[in-house]
């Protein structure tokens, strides 16, 4: 599972492979600081924490588009997924599979529904396996 706060994902993810890794996971959180503007400091008491969820899934497609043009190995997605849409778009930007966690906080039957989306999109878009997208 590689972090997205780095300067060069891509160099990263050429060494693991070359490294022997059998796949590679991304992303994991962002750096990310909230601030209690009453308290006036930081609300983690870390200071800075992982930021997850939708608000990541842009960094995610972006660094599994970019990884995944420059690897042979399999790239698992994450980060944001919270529906079928996403789901996909994850497949298009590359990913060999996906994972999901912060959806599920809101939606525990989040995988089921993806699931059931997934196929739909397959039926209607004459796909084979999800390999195809």
């Amino acid at each position: 599972k590689l972090s997205p706060n780095v300067t060069n994902i891509v160099e990263i993810a050429k060494i693991v492979e070359e490294e022997g890794a059998d796949g590679i996971a991304l992303i994991n959180t962002l750096l990310g600081m909230a601030i209690d503007i009453k308290k006036m400091k930081p609300i983690l008491g870390n200071i800075m924490g992982g930021l997850s969820g939708p608000a990541i899934k842009p960094v995610a497609l972006r660094m599994i588009y970019q990884v995944t043009q420059v690897v042979s190995i399999p790239v698992l997605g994450m980060g944001g997924i919270s529906s079928t849409k996403d789901a996909i778009e994850f497949f298009m930007a590359g990913a060999s599979t996906i994972s999901l966690w912060t959806g599920i906080f809101t939606n525990p039957i989040l995988p089921i529904e993806i699931k059931k989306g997934l196929e739909k999109y397959c039926v209607e878009n004459n796909i084979d396996n999800i390999s195809e997208i």
